[in-house]
């Protein structure tokens, strides 16, 4: 296989994983018991989450595929493992807060994506800092996200009706 075939196929790969991660969020749509919760100061318009996810999830795929095109995925295992196990937690995030109106389990799966992230992004920056940078404005994000779901919480309960 041709360097640009590997690279080809291996963005492809990393594109797949992430649009499934995506997949999470888009058929967990927040609706209406979503829109019923008293919101946090600094809450930002529904439209806003959308468009912050696309480009997180555009500098996620970038980042992973560029330590793939850098040790393949044998070589990157102990850099990719994490970053794989952090898209898991990513999409659960979504189910569990918008599919099952449990805020506080959610806040515990963010607490799982922050580490892993941050695992992630140690293990990127060993192999090429720039991906780890491209995996920052996600850890600010999902920091974001945090304060923003400990807000429901105070201001909802642990597990408002739904």
């Amino acid at each position: 296989m041709t360097d640009r075939r590997r690279d080809l196929t291996g963005l492809t790969v990393w594109i797949a994983l992430v649009v499934v991660t995506a997949m999470g969020g888009i058929l967990s749509p927040p609706g209406e018991w979503y829109a019923a919760l008293e919101k946090p100061p600094l809450t930002p318009p529904d439209w806003l989450f959308p468009v912050a996810w696309t480009v997180l999830y555009i500098l996620m795929t970038a980042a992973a595929w560029q330590v793939w095109r850098r040790v393949g995925l044998i070589g990157g295992l102990a850099a990719l493992l994490p970053f794989v196990a952090q898209l898991g937690a990513n999409g659960l995030w979504s189910v569990l807060f918008f599919q099952w109106h449990r805020p506080d389990w959610a806040l515990v799966d963010l607490v799982v994506l922050w580490t892993l992230i941050g695992l992630t992004m140690l293990r990127f920056r060993r192999i090429h800092p720039p991906a780890a940078w491209l995996l920052a404005p996600y850890l600010v994000w999902v920091s974001y996200a945090a304060y923003l779901n400990i807000g429901i919480i105070a201001l909802n309960g642990p597990a408002p009706p739904g």
